[in-house]
């Protein structure tokens, strides 16, 4: 028994000269960012019928109505909620347009809005930064376009960078049971438009949504141009402007993220902006921050 005993220990010691307890970590690190593909089977099942789709139901301009309706109708749940309202605070609701904002932007089905929101605040803390969970720059532009989403590693919800909205019971509620949103908007849009508005208008309309939104982490970073100095690669891009209805002028964004208008000029289309203009004349949206730009010059890159 102690020849075991001790075999066992020059095994250990022998582990420990090959795999230093660093190495050990980067290995647990890296299994941790394996995709999840039991968690992502509904993900990829959505991707099939916006694929297989179209084969089963007849063309109709009005099914593409329809689909961009439902695509730009929730990408603002996305802008104006997730990213602008929960993530930075840019303007203020009271409690019950705050939680049908966060009702909307579930619709998405891109899990729930605490930890969409917690998870943004940890990119701009690091972004392009080692620890910056999806930097094209660091991880390509699989992962940072939609590998980290399905991954082992970000199930939970960063609760220490959200505490300021986790204080809410219907908001924690909404976020443990994300898939509410998203299951009651298909129901409601089947049973307003048969089984053919419920590809165009769910399915493919969120597939599409889903690509959309993940351009800013991946394409964002990587394509456009630059006007002011920041500590990242972000850019930005009018065509990714269009797509998510505001979102493109990225490079703005990480000069002054807390700005309720991205597009700092009239000529940068912002969409979102606009929309909640509108809510603050009717009294839904308050204290809409924006940019101070004449401040910002001295962060200019002069070309």
């Amino acid at each position: 028994m102690s020849s075991l005993v001790i075999a066992a220990e020059h095994a250990h010691e022998n582990i420990a000269d090959i795999v230093p307890p660093e190495g050990i970590e980067r290995q647990a690190d890296k299994a941790s960012n394996r995709i999840d593909w039991q968690m992502s089977t509904p993900f990829v099942i959505m991707h099939l019928l916006g694929i297989v789709g179209p084969f089963f139901f007849q063309f109709e301009w009005k099914w593409v109505a329809l689909c961009l309706g439902s695509y730009y109708l929730r990408m603002f749940g996305v802008t104006a909620g997730y990213h602008r309202y929960f993530a930075h605070r840019s303007y203020k609701l009271n409690r019950f347009w705050q939680f049908l904002m966060a009702f909307l932007a579930q619709t998405t089905a891109q899990k729930g809005v605490l930890w969409w929101a917690a998870h943004h605040r940890h990119h701009h803390k690091h972004s392009d930064l080692e620890d910056d969970i999806h930097s094209p720059k660091l991880t390509g532009f699989w992962w940072s376009h939609v590998g980290w989403i399905l991954s082992m590693k970000y199930h939970e919800t960063e609760k220490d960078l959200i505490k300021d909205f986790y204080k809410y019971p219907e908001l924690r509620w909404l976020n443990r049971n994300h898939l509410v949103a998203p299951v009651l908007y298909g129901l409601a849009i089947f049973l307003a438009f048969g089984w053919a508005g419920l590809f165009w208008g769910m399915f493919l309309s969120t597939v599409l949504l889903w690509h959309g939104t993940f351009t800013i982490n991946s394409l964002s970073h990587v394509f456009g141009s630059r006007r002011y100095v920041t500590t990242d690669t972000s850019r930005n891009n009018f065509w990714l402007a269009l797509v998510t209805m505001g979102e493109g002028w990225h490079n703005n964004h990480h000069c002054y993220m807390t700005s309720a208008n991205q597009g700092f000029f009239w000529w940068e289309v912002d969409p979102s902006y606009y929309v909640l203009k509108g809510l603050s004349w009717v009294g839904v949206v308050r204290d809409l921050r924006k940019a101070p730009i004449a401040a910002l010059e001295s962060k200019r890159i002069v070309s």
